[in-house]
């Protein structure tokens, strides 16, 4: 399920070379909003879930990363993170600092001009999702599995309904309620662990408004 905005002619599994593996545990953060950041990280196993938290101290959920996705690129100024990452299940990251992005750009010089697209990709995302919090449970739903469609070009979601509960904080029967429509209304099918998005369109309408 790898990439729109990550070039089909990227094999970040050569790439990997240049990073460091790092193993976080579940509920373990990754980095903390405030925090300097000094690289990226590329997830290759695991589910991370991206979070920012507003003046007033409400944490609002932005997106959920899944293997394949890198995260914490707005950073390479080494400016302060404006999210957390957090794993929600056992992950495995590797992280390329500033000096690693480097060689990785020698090594893969297409690189570059993924990175320039996926920032402003991501920048608008935030813009977006800072209010996703006031939408409804199922234009929660809709906004979430419409961005990793849109990250990957790829309308298989590899992720399962204890997932969503875990990174959404909805609660399992309303998930369970609103997926259980969705499929009546054959906008995804449920294939084992991951959905498959048959109707992106019926989605956008449930936001009112296009999203990505």
């Amino acid at each position: 399920m790898v990439a729109i905005l990550f070039d089909s002619d990227i094999n970040w599994e050569t790439c990997l070379q240049f990073g460091t593996r790092q193993f976080f545990k579940e509920k373990s953060c990754i980095y903390q909003q405030g925090s300097s950041g000094d690289g990226f990280y590329y997830i290759q196993k695991g589910l991370i879930k991206v979070t920012t938290t507003t003046t007033i101290g409400q944490e609002r959920l932005l997106n959920i990363a899944i293997p394949g996705q890198l995260l914490g690129i707005q950073t390479m100024d080494r400016q302060p993170h404006f999210t957390t990452a957090t794993a929600v299940s056992d992950s495995i990251l590797y992280f390329f600092s500033c000096e690693h992005f480097q060689e990785l750009i020698k090594f893969q010089p297409s690189i570059l001009n993924m990175f320039i697209k996926t920032v402003i990709h991501k920048m608008h995302n935030l813009a977006e999702k800072i209010y996703l919090d006031t939408l409804s449970p199922e234009q929660q739903l809709s906004a979430i599995l419409l961005n990793i469609c849109y990250e990957f070009r790829n309308y298989e979601v590899p992720l399962t309904q204890q997932d969503l509960t875990k990174c959404t904080g909805l609660t399992r029967i309303t998930i369970y309620k609103i997926l259980k429509q969705w499929k009546e209304k054959q906008i995804i099918e449920i294939q084992g662990r991951k959905f498959l998005i048959k109707k992106t369109d019926e989605l956008k309408k449930l936001l009112g408004r296009v999203i990505i």
